[in-house]
Order: structure tokens, then C-alpha cells, then sequence
């Protein structure tokens, strides 16, 4: 069912595109040596170049077009032989030439594509217009003096890719998936972080409203929103002040605005420029861009396995449901642990075990897979002991949790703490009839027809042996007693 805004006219239909700019992994800077570490001490990582000191000149790093082409390959695009840089002119505290050594007419990367998945299950193809390469600004800092406003300029000329998109998104749900699957699959390669809290992944979010089957209107711009949660609530929130607009017989200006999270609104920020205001001109001081085809098909035979394909392997190899494919192939790191730890194993148990109480183990303690303290060696010891009987589900749980906050090994927790399942059937014979004889009011409520109270009778024979009983035993040995 699409998505729609209901307003007073009857329902409006929304239109959008993003502009996303990712920041590639590399030891240094686009056109300069200087470092990209983040976090640095300000202005502790600039070169004369990014500083715009007269008479230097760009040299272009030959490792970040080849990330730039590894993402052009993992979004299935057109990789340009030939593309040229240009200087963007405008003006601003924080980028110290006057001008931006981007891509406008002739980018590195052409059309491409990106599948994503929605809630309901349906998948929609999102088209990639282009990526380009282009260099950053420093950063205008407004709260560090109470009259003047400081600059650091350590992200000046660090390399982006902005990987624009078609405007081909109909809803928040479409832009939030879209967003998602593009930062899973430069993680994949390895060419951007995609922290969004750091600054390594913004988006502009292109937004119109139309009538059903209309032509588009104007489009507004709602500049580096830096995280998926807040694009969805920019879009919803800008849609609806647009179709306000449009009925309260107004017109949508094309202009740059502003997502407050606070408010839940956007604001103007500009009137939107056209590419004529920032008078793009060839950059004089870089030759074309010319590429080589057996070096890119060299870079396309390293590429990994990217998360579509890895998600069809999943559930043909290990016989997952869709679901749970879908979530462990969403950080490279969830898979790569996965596959450790179902070698040998029964894939939907490991899947049920990972995605359930490990998880939120590792969210109740604030860590990731990547700094886990139960190894995938480990984790996998666990699932065999259940599968050999030694503990139970219940056992397990409490072992896992043990396991996340110590680091120990499983078999080590259960001999030290005498946690192996009790599969004798005296002692569960035993812990029945000290249960039967304590609630006889209920044993003849359960022979007289109340057959529900059976789950009543496993938690109690359950408790009696602290939770080490063997469940299909104890359930035998009670319908036989009972």
C-alpha cells in the first residue's frame, strides 16, 4: 500500500531523493598528505594545500578513487574511464581557498542502482544517479568563544563521495531503508565507516509533495541530517509543511532548509542555489581523471561478498527464514561471527540463539559483536551443550549471561557452579512426588479435566530442581505420574 499524506484536498503523494556524502576510508586527504584520524587536537591535521596557502597544488590520492570505484562497483553503476574535476566557488568561514575541488558534469561514477527491503517484505529498486568525488570544508565552530566564532580546519580537504540519488523514494519507511542498505554495503567494502554521529556519513534530503499521478513541484533541501531516524522525521515533518502550503493556496519556495529534532520541524536556512550561482568552471590545476579498464577489473575481483549476495547464501546454505538473513547480514561483522559459529551446527538454532539472548546480552552491557567478550568459539560451545544434553535451554540462558559479563568459557561455568542438566530419572521421580503431594488440591483439579494446570506442574518440578531438570524427561515421567 503506498504511502500518502491525507490533507484537506485528499491525499498528497511524496517525492525523495538523497544526497549522500560519505566520507572515505583513507590514511590521507584527496589532494594533500595531511591525516584523517578523527578526534584530533583542531587544526592539528592540515596541510598548506587544505589551508589554501597561495601557490599550492592538489595532487590527487590514488587510494581514494579507488574507493570511489569500489563503491561504484557495489552499487552496480557505470564506472567512467574518464572524469574531470571542477572548482565550486562560494564563500565560506571555513573553506579557506573560496572555492571546492568537486565533480559536477563529469563524475567517476554514473548510474547504479540500490534493492531495499521494506517491513511488508516488498522490494523496490532505488536508481543512483552518480557518485562523485569532491573534497570537504573545515568546520565553523559557533560555541567555543562568546563573541567570535573559531575554525578547525582538520576536515578541510578530507576525501567525499556523494552518491546521489534518483528521486525515486515515496515514503520515510523507502529513505530510512534506503539510507540503511547504502551504509551497510560501504561498510561491506570497506570504503566509508558510515558513523553517522561522527560526521562520516550526512545526508541532504530532497523533498516535494504532489497530487497522485501529477508532475513533480518544487523541491526543498533539508542540509546534513546525521542520522536515519531523524531523514525519516525530517521527511515526514517537511512533507507536511509543504502539502500546508499547497493548500493554503501558497507556493513551496526552492530553498536549503534546516531539520530541528527538538521541535520535530524544518527551517529556512537559504533560498536553494542552482549550479550557475557557484559558477563551476574545470579545475585548472588537475588533469582528466582517466582510468584504466583491467585496474578496475582488478579492483571489482577484490571486492567481498556484498550483503544481497550473502543474505540468498545465508538461507540456502543454513536454511534461515528470510528475517533472520536479513538481520545478521546487516553489519559484515554479525555475518562473519554467524558463519564461525554454525560450522557443524543446526543454522536456525545458532540464528534463534544470536539474534535472541545474545544480542541483548551484548545490549545490557553497552557492546557490539566486534568487542563481545564471548568468542564465536565460545558461543558455539555453549549451543553444544545443549545439544548433548549436558544443560537445558533455561541453564543456558544463565550461562550465556555469565558468559557476557566474565568472559568465561561455558564448560568451565557449568562444572564450577554444578549446572548439568539432571537427567536421572530417581531424582526427578523424586522432585514429582514432592511436588504432587504438596499441591493434591491440583492433582485432582488436573484428573478431574483441567488439563491446562499440566504447564503449572513442569514450572513447579522445574523449580524444585532448580531449573536443572531435563525438560522432555520431566514432562514424561509427570504425565505418566499425574
Amino acid at each position: 500500500m503506498s504511502y500518502t499524506i491525507e490533507g484537506a484536498t485528499g491525499p498528497w503523494e511524496l517525492v525523495i531523493g538523497l544526497e549522500v556524502h560519505a566520507q572515505i576510508i583513507s590514511k590521507s586527504k584527496l589532494f594533500s598528505g595531511a591525516a584523517t584520524d578523527f578526534g584530533a587536537i583542531e587544526n592539528s591535521q592540515v596541510s598548506f594545500i587544505d589551508a589554501g596557502f597561495p601557490g599550492m597544488l592538489p595532487v590527487i590520492n590514488r587510494e581514494c578513487v579507488a574507493q570511489a570505484v569500489r563503491t561504484g562497483l557495489g552499487l552496480e553503476a557505470h564506472i567512467n574511464l574518464v572524469s574531470r574535476f571542477d572548482r565550486k566557488n562560494y564563500f565560506y568561514a571555513d573553506l579557506p581557498q573560496g572555492y571546492q575541488i568537486s565533480q559536477y558534469k563529469h563524475p567517476i561514477v554514473g548510474a547504479g542502482k540500490i534493492e531495499i527491503q521494506l517491513e511488508s517484505g516488498d522490494v523496490r529498486t532505488i536508481g543512483i544517479t552518480r557518485l562523485h568525488l569532491e573534497q570537504d570544508a573545515g568546520k565553523s565552530m559557533h560555541d567555543q568563544h562568546a563573541s567570535k566564532s573559531l575554525v578547525d580546519l582538520n576536515r578541510s580537504g578530507i576525501a567525499l563521495m556523494e552518491i546521489v540519488s534518483e528521486p525515486d523514494m515515496r515514503s520515510p519507511e523507502e529513505a530510512g531503508a534506503y539510507l540503511r542498505k547504502l551504509r551497510t554495503i560501504v561498510r561491506y567494502l570497506g570504503t566509508c565507516d558510515g558513523n553517522m554521529d561522527e560526521g562520516s556519513m550526512r545526508a541532504d534530503v530532497n523533498v516535494s509533495v504532489r497530487k497522485p499521478g501529477e508532475a513533480f513541484r518544487t523541491r526543498c533541501e533539508i542540509k546534513n541530517v546525521n542520522s536515519i531516524r531523524f531523514v525519516m522525521q525530517a521527511v515526514e515533518a517537511e512533507a507536511r509543511r509543504q502539502v500546508g502550503v499547497w493548500e493554503a493556496g501558497g507556493t513551496v519556495d526552492q530553498e536549503t532548509r534546516l531539520f530541528d529534532p527538538t521541535r520535530g520541524e524544518t527551517r529556512s536556512m537559504r533560498s536553494k542555489e542552482d549550479a550557475h550561482d557557484y559558477r563551476y568552471f574545470p579545475e585548472p590545476d588537475l588533469q582528466p581523471l582517466v582510468l584504466d579498464e583491467s585496474w578496475i577489473e582488478e579492483l571489482k575481483c577484490s571486492l567481498p561478498e556484498l550483503p544481497d549476495q550473502k543474505y540468498t547464501r545465508l538461507m540456502r546454505d543454513y536454511g534461515i527464514p528470510p528475517y533472520d538473513a536479513a538481520i545478521l547480514v546487516m553489519e559484515r561483522s554479525t555475518a562473519d561471527f554467524y558463519e564461525l559459529v554454525v560450522r557443524g551446527r543446526d543454522g536456525k538454532l545458532v540464528s534463534n540463539w544470536m539474534l535472541g539472548d545474545f544480542f541483548a546480552g551484548l545490549n545490557r552491557t553497552g557492546r557490539t559483536i566486534e568487542t563481545s567478550p564471548v568468542s564465536a568459539n565460545n558461543f558455539g560451545y555453549l549451543l553444544d551443550l545443549i545439544t548433548d544434553g549436558t544443560i537445558n535451554g533455561k541453564i543456558a540462558k544463565e550461562i550465556l549471561e555469565i558468559m557476557i559479563d566474565t568472559g568465561e568459557a561455558p564448560r568451565a561455568i557449568v562444572e564450577a557452579r554444578g549446572l548439568r542438566q539432571v537427567t536421572d530419572t530417581g531424582a526427578i521421580d523424586a522432585a514429582i512426588a514432592q511436588v504432587m503431594e504438596a499441591n493434591a488440591d491440583k492433582v485432582a483439579e488436573y484428573r478431574s479435566g483441567k488439563e491446562k494446570l499440566f504447564g503449572y506442574f513442569v514450572g513447579q518440578v522445574m523449580k524444585a530442581m532448580s531449573g536443572k531438570g531435563n525438560p522432555a524427561l520431566v514432562n514424561e515421567a509427570l504425565k505418566k505420574k499425574l
